[in-house]
């Protein structure tokens, strides 16, 4: 992999990052100092990250395509849906930092990329690889646009409300009652591999946007779908009693061969829109999603972060990594999902913070000087982990340094509504015609019961599949 062709063009950037680096996060001695007592020497540091993160991007450049990372393989290591989940991670920094200066490219390439006339994030060059995953995390990040006052489109242009609405419609549109009694398929074409797949992660970020959805418009279609996808992913198994989150598994088994693989992004798209719910009801139903914040919490810093540090469990092994450049983005999702968690959700502060800032802890101690952040955060060194994509660990090292600066009036203040200040405008029909469609069934006892006898017949098959556990993060 030669990642060198996306870098020249930047240089200049990256050396002026690097002269504004703050006593704190000092560029002698090959390391990133940070003092992450001082708001200043973080932002100072974040600022050298994301330099270093924009390396990889050069969709800004003459005759190249707005929006995108260089990919998808072989023309690089990246697919579509990456780049919109970096576009998020430069919206919170600004959010956070308050550093605007990569504002305009990621206001254009939202925008370029939602592709006009349906503006719902489902552009004709990407279709052979469309997953409803990769629509949905470009959905969050039009979602977080509109709930922190992101500058705005022009008005001749969709605004970040509406494309968060189209998303969801679009997607209600595939929600489907014929195989294993509802939920959304992983893949958007039939053609592609992973059409007969229902997980997790395509089913969450669907939640996910409608619990915001239902919080910033209180509209209650999207909370009703909020608590319908909930609880299909429950009743199905994703979600254990012990709050592990799986993965998914296949409509030719009525979704029983689970894939027990427990990715860190999964959890940190659930235990967001569960705090979501949690901030926006009241009574019995918030008595409900306190319980799964608490219970999904819990699990997730047991199982993510042993000795405080966060850690790729399904593939970031003791002797090596296995994880795939989709992979090596996942920890950034975690620590700005707990971020947001821990504001919407106040109980939860404390224990979040304390988990955040030892895992930032970590996450420094594998960043050079220029910026450049290694995947492993234990080790207490720079890994020299550039084969998947380094991009990825660019984006989880800029939003563990972000998220730290969390204290700020602002931020605390929560995400924004349409009655708390936000001021994206929407359309309830964008994307498509919004059609009012059916809820799925309800799950039946009958239905978990033929679950479990088919679970039975094919687990032992399944099990003997270790090399397909990691498929549902490879495209």
């Amino acid at each position: 992999m030669k990642m060198g062709w996306t870098m020249a063009p930047k240089i200049t950037a990256l050396l002026g990052a690097l002269l504004l680096v703050a006593p704190g996060a000092s560029a002698q001695g090959g390391k990133l100092e940070v003092d992450l007592d001082s708001s200043s020497s973080i932002r100072s540091a974040a600022k050298v990250v994301a330099a270093n993160l924009m390396n990889y991007y050069s969709g800004d450049e003459p005759g190249q395509t707005p929006g995108i990372l260089p990919g998808p393989p072989p023309g690089g290591p990246y697919y579509w849906w990456q780049a919109g989940a970096m576009w998020g991670t430069i919206v919170d920094y600004w959010f956070y930092t308050g550093d605007d200066q990569y504002n305009a490219e990621a206001l254009r390439s939202m925008v370029f990329q939602a592709e006009a006339p349906v503006n719902a994030y489902m552009p004709r060059n990407w279709t052979a690889s469309l997953g409803n995953d990769d629509q949905g995390f470009w959905g969050m990040s039009a979602m977080l646009a509109a709930e922190v006052n992101f500058p705005n489109p022009k008005p001749d242009q969709p605004q970040w409300l509406a494309l968060a609405q189209a998303v969801f419609n679009t997607q209600v549109a595939r929600w489907e009652t014929q195989d294993c009694a509802g939920g959304l398929r992983w893949q958007v074409e039939h053609t592609n591999g992973g059409y007969d797949y229902k997980n997790t992660i395509a089913n969450g970020v669907f939640l996910n946007i409608a619990s915001r959805l239902a919080r910033y418009t209180r509209n209650e279609t999207y909370a009703h779908w909020t608590e319908k996808t909930w609880d299909w992913i429950e009743a199905m198994g994703y979600i254990t009693e012990d709050y592990n989150v799986l993965d998914g598994a296949h409509i030719p088994f009525n979704c029983t061969d689970l894939n027990p693989v427990q990715f860190s992004a999964n959890a940190a798209i659930l235990i967001h829109a569960a705090a979501v719910m949690y901030n926006y009801t009241e009574g019995a139903t918030r008595t409900k999603w306190q319980g799964r914040v608490a219970g999904l919490l819990n699990r997730t810093v047991e199982h993510f972060f042993p000795e405080g540090i966060m850690i790729e469990r399904p593939c970031e092994l003791e002797d090596r990594v296995q994880c795939n450049t989709d992979q090596h983005s996942f920890k950034g999702y975690m620590h700005r999902a707990l971020a947001t968690v821990a504001v919407l959700a106040p109980f939860t502060y404390a224990d979040v913070m304390k988990t955040l800032r030892s895992s930032t802890e970590g996450c420094v101690t594998s960043c050079l000087a220029d910026g450049t952040c290694g995947f492993r955060w234990n080790t207490g060194e720079y890994d020299n982990d550039v084969a998947a994509g380094p991009a990825g660990q660019q984006m989880s090292a800029l939003a563990a340094l972000s998220t730290l600066l969390i204290d700020q009036g602002h931020v605390l203040n929560g995400p924004l509504t349409n009655q708390t200040g936000g001021t994206s405008q929407g359309d309830p029909n964008a994307g498509q015609k919004f059609q009012g469609l059916s809820p799925p069934r309800e799950i039946t006892t009958g239905d978990r019961a033929g679950s479990g006898i088919v679970t039975a017949v094919v687990l032992a098959s399944f099990l003997g599949s270790v090399a397909w556990m990691g498929m549902s993060w490879s495209e």
